[in-house]
């Protein structure tokens, strides 16, 4: 039982051992950073004063808490001098709402200046809607587009909690309030209510795919219905405007900002540094929850 209990929570164990391990790390780097480049600006390294005109954002790996992507939106939105904005997406998409939030931050940003989405390996689901109202979607010849659809799963732990001797005690008001439980088989009744809410959302999903690339929400089966393309099967249904390198994306961005020289804003040294650790953190928690799934 103790060793059972020690698996579930391993992920739990993995971060604060984390944690525990580099935080003295971290803080010494973080000292070293100010010591060394003081208070420099992102684009005033080595001698380089000039101001930026473009900015690249990226959208990588699940769609979990965007707070971060959103503030980086905002700022570009406010900047006067940034003319142009670059979401540079690879991510197999994540929570609905997060992802509704990215959409909708991408649309209110393009009304102030052009914004390029360029899919440099997977474009899907709800980084797909995060990307539908830019100006324009390119698509890397070797990525993967489109998952347009909703899921919800849960797992049914009845029999291995029996075998365990482990049961659950509920109390409740409301007869869906345990809907989605993974103590249990969901009553036929749930699974049509949860189900309703799949159906509505992604009707949400497909109405804003259509409004925002001009294809006909009726048609919604030929170009989402969750299924996955090649970039050059996308643009076939609509769903990228181009097929083209990063290169080219940068090109008709700076095109469409109408600046003269580009100069792009290149990210702090540090925060580069921060999101390179807090990555790595979610991948070695990712892989040891992984493996505890495989264990059963």
């Amino acid at each position: 039982m103790l060793n059972f209990f020690k698996t579930i929570f391993s992920p739990i164990i993995a971060i604060l051992d984390f944690i525990t391990k580099y935080f003295k790390t971290v803080v010494f780097l973080t000292i070293i950073y100010f010591v060394v480049y003081g208070t420099n600006g992102n684009n005033m390294d080595s001698g380089n004063f000039e101001t930026a005109n473009l900015q690249r954002i990226d959208l990588f790996g699940p769609i979990l808490d965007v707070s971060k992507t959103l503030e980086d939106i905002e700022k570009a939105k406010n900047d006067s001098n940034i003319k142009g904005v670059l979401l540079v997406v690879n991510s197999p998409g994540g929570s609905v709402a997060p992802s509704v939030e990215l959409a909708y931050a991408i649309k209110e940003l393009k009304t102030v200046k052009p914004v390029i989405a360029y899919a440099s390996g997977v474009i899907a689901s709800g980084s797909y809607y995060a990307s539908i109202w830019a100006d324009k979607i390119i698509a890397n010849p070797g990525s993967m587009v489109g998952s347009i659809g909703v899921i919800m799963q849960g797992v049914n732990t009845e029999e291995l909690m029996a075998k365990i001797g482990v049961s659950t005690q509920t109390v409740k008001a409301g007869k869906y309030k345990e809907s989605g439980t993974p103590t249990r088989k969901w009553f036929d009744y749930e699974k049509q209510q949860l189900q309703s809410i799949i159906d509505d959302t992604y009707q949400m999903f497909i109405s804003d795919v259509a409004s925002a690339r001009k294809l006909n929400v009726k048609d919604h089966t030929i170009y989402a219905d969750a299924k996955v393309f090649t970039a050059r099967q996308a643009k076939n249904v609509g769903l990228v405007d181009e097929v083209a390198t990063i290169s080219s994306a940068k090109n008709q961005i700076e095109k469409l900002a109408k600046v003269k020289v580009a100069v792009w804003n290149k990210q702090d040294k540090f925060e580069k540094f921060m999101d390179k650790l807090i990555s790595e953190t979610v991948s070695k928690v990712s892989m040891n929850f992984a493996s505890t799934l495989k264990a059963y």
